[in-house]
């Protein structure tokens, strides 16, 4: 799983780490760095799936997707911390508790987007020491010149392999499917399924109300959610609309006792999205499709289905997760994302701006928070543990996170820490 992503002159950042836990709560106020935080994990996913760099960074058109989930804000002009035209991005992927893989690239903006440095390094921690093994390294030898150096792990007795590939496109994805060492292989295998399996999700009810194609994968912007969960076998989806039906008759002041999908049309090959409620004891039960749900039913419902369709080991990254949702609901998101998340083993990354969720964090969920701020004297975005905060014993005596918060307390705090994170 993906543990560490640092940011090292990264749009608005200098150097900072963001850590992911299974459950992640990244706070901060507008303009704080958090999207650009997200934006980094666009990046890699980019490169992941084949992309170029230039393509990694725009972004691409596609239809009824939301482009701006698969590119970078700001794309190529704002990619590097002004003035400089230079920026790195590292991971640090856990394999288990012995060994991680440690994953470097380096990129210039200017006069044209290119590759300057990449790298990925096996850590194997031994007891009281940690042996590392670099895979493979990329070097530029000529500032000028149209292929970088790269130097590849041959063995532990063998020499290091010398060859020469493209500097517009990450060094990971051109070394897929070539014939190398075992050990080089596994590990950008696994560097780049982790990254590619991080899954941007921001549900647009407005493209969720109308009929979609059946469908095997979740769409970004979740409009195709009710084709989703009309393809899978009868027995397997009549088990996914239970779970869906248990978590959301939870939610309305009314009662929705069910939710489901049907295939609809003659071919069967389209589907829409149903619910049934029921008010009150006596009253007559009412179905009504995708077009008649509010806007944070559809909102939570993708979510759901994200969180019980995607595979397991999966990054689900959510901005805004509680845009729509009613505050008396937040005990109940945060319920629904612990419970799901540890059960298929899928790690969650969300951002809120929501007092109400973070006041139903509570102390236990402290170590899991992350709260993104501007230096007052370098406007440089910072990423800070809440428990790392010298005075939070102080700040949470007054009351719980969204208290603190709202109150203005917490940035007070952080404006006077000088030295940052």
């Amino acid at each position: 799983m993906l543990k560490e992503i640092r940011y090292v002159d990264w749009k608005s950042f200098k150097r900072s780490t963001l850590y992911i836990d299974p459950l992640t709560i990244l706070i901060g106020t507008n303009a704080s760095g958090k999207s650009n935080a997200l934006d980094g994990l666009v990046f890699l996913k980019g490169l992941s799936q084949g992309k170029d760099l230039q393509s990694a960074l725009m972004g691409e058109s596609t239809i009824l997707l939301d482009s701006k989930i698969n590119a970078v804000r700001g794309g190529v002009e704002w990619a590097a911390r002004k003035p400089g035209t230079v920026f790195s991005l590292e991971t640090l992927i856990s394999i288990n508790e012995n060994f991680d893989y440690e994953y470097k690239i380096k990129v210039r903006t200017e006069p044209h987007v290119e590759l300057m440095s990449e790298s990925l390094v096996l850590v194997e921690y031994k007891k009281r020491s940690e042996k590392r093994t670099e895979l493979f390294s990329a070097t530029v030898e000529q500032d000028d010149s149209p292929s970088v150096l790269v130097t590849l792990y041959n063995g532990q007795k063998g020499r290091p392999k010398k060859r020469n590939f493209r500097r517009n496109v990450s060094i990971l994805s051109q070394m897929r499917n070539q014939e190398l060492k075992d050990e080089v292989i596994k590990g950008i295998e696994t560097v780049i399924s982790t990254q590619e399996n991080v899954f941007i999700l921001d549900p647009v009810p407005a493209l969720m109300r109308d009929y979609t194609s059946l469908s095997n994968i979740l769409a970004s912007n979740a409009h195709n959610i009710a084709g989703v969960i009309a393809a899978y076998p009868d027995s397997e989806q009549r088990e996914l609309e239970k779970q869906l039906s248990g978590y959301v008759t939870r939610l309305p002041e009314g009662d929705i006792r069910r939710v489901w999908a049907e295939s609809v049309g003659r071919f069967k090959n389209d589907a829409m999205l149903y619910c049934e409620e029921k008010w009150s004891t006596g009253s007559e039960e009412l179905i009504m499709d995708a077009k008649g749900m509010s806007d944070g039913t559809l909102r939570f419902l993708g979510i759901l289905t994200a969180l019980l369709t995607r595979p397991q080991n999966t990054l689900i990254v959510i901005e805004e997760i509680d845009n729509g949702l009613h505050p008396s609901r937040a005990q109940l998101l945060l319920k629904m994302l612990k419970e799901i998340g540890m059960e298929r083993k899928i790690d969650i990354l969300m951002t809120t701006h929501n007092p109400a969720l973070m006041d139903a964090l509570g102390p236990e969920m402290v170590p899991f928070v992350i709260t993104a701020h501007r230096s007052s004297e370098t406007g440089e975005s910072k990423l800070t543990l809440l428990e790392d905060i010298e005075n939070l014993p102080k700040l949470l005596a007054v009351g719980p996170i969204g208290k603190i918060v709202t109150s203005g307390r917490l940035e007070e705090v952080l404006s006077k820490d000088k030295e940052g994170n």
